[in-house]
């Protein structure tokens, strides 16, 4: 499973601006620069962070962008699903008839990698900008994925 080059793009930046945006609207020329990032396709993620209202924008000298909500309330889960299509560690798609096996049944591993993709995805929707910016993630996967007793 790997995460698109959009989407760790996108994350990186609204961190950056979640950082460094309490003074006021960022320019993503500063993102670019902080960042490492081409500042093309910053213009063009930035389109679908405005368009899905995670971001605002502010014209003129002093502009740039903004975050819509507090960091505390903006989840790193939303900044992927707006500019990418959701993680997924499965090869098929749970609206496919013929199923993965294309016989309408289920490979073995299905529910393994079914399972792992909510995990990820659960992880991403608990964590906030502000928990980034904060540096509260080395271990929060500990807190909520604990292990299970083990089944005697």
């Amino acid at each position: 499973m790997k995460l698109s080059s959009k989407a760790r793009y996108a994350v990186m930046a609204m961190v950056d601006i979640a950082h460094y945006g309490e003074a006021g609207p960022v320019p993503l020329s500063a993102i670019s620069l902080r960042q490492g990032l081409p500042l093309a396709y910053l213009e063009q993620l930035f389109n679908r962070l405005k368009k899905e209202n995670l971001v605002i924008s502010c014209r003129g000298s002093n502009g740039g962008y903004s975050l819509s909500r507090p960091r505390q309330e903006l989840r790193v889960y939303d900044v992927i699903a707006a500019v990418d299509t959701p993680l997924k560690a499965t090869r098929c798609s749970t609206q496919e008839a013929m199923g993965c096996q294309g016989t309408s049944s289920k490979c073995m591993t299905h529910d393994l990698w079914g399972e792992l993709s909510a995990v990820v995805e659960g992880f991403l929707q608990h964590v906030t900008l502000d928990d980034i910016c904060s540096r509260r993630i080395h271990g929060l996967s500990e807190s909520l994925f604990a292990p299970r007793e083990k089944v005697a």
